[in-house]
C-alpha cells in the first residue's frame, strides 16, 4: 500500500492527505508514503500516471484506488476494508508506528 501525499503521515501538509492517513491508521494498514512536495517530478508524474489531477493518491498492489473523497467514501461504506482484505492487505489495530516514509 502506497500513499502519495503532501507531507508525511506524522506531519501532513494538507487536510486531504491528513484524512487519508487517518483512515489508513484507523484500519491499521501498513503502508509507505511518498511526500510529493519534495520532488516536483514525482508530484506531476504520479498525476500523469493515474490520470488523476489531485494529491493524495492511494495505491494498493499497484492499483490506483483514488483520492481523498473516494477513499473516505469507501471507508464510510465499509468498501475500503473489504477491498483491502480482497487484495490480501492485513488490517490490524495500532500499526501506525511500523509504516515507512520514502
Amino acid at each position: 500500500v502506497v500513499l502519495f501525499m503532501k507531507g508525511t503521515p506524522t506531519f501532513p501538509q494538507c487536510g486531504f492527505s491528513s484524512v487519508v492517513v487517518q483512515v489508513l491508521d484507523y484500519l491499521g494498514v501498513d503502508y509507505v508514503s511518498t511526500n510529493v512536495l519534495e520532488d516536483q517530478a514525482v508530484r506531476e508524474g504520479i498525476k500523469a500516471y493515474s490520470e488523476w489531477p489531485t494529491i493524495p493518491q492511494l495505491y494498493v498492489k499497484g492499483e490506483f484506488v483514488g483520492g481523498c473523497d473516494i477513499v473516505k467514501e469507501m471507508f464510510e461504506s465499509g468498501e475500503l476494508r473489504d477491498f483491502m482484505k480482497d487484495k490480501g492487505v492485513e488490517l490490524e489495530e495500532a500499526l501506525g508506528s511500523d509504516r515507512k516514509e520514502v
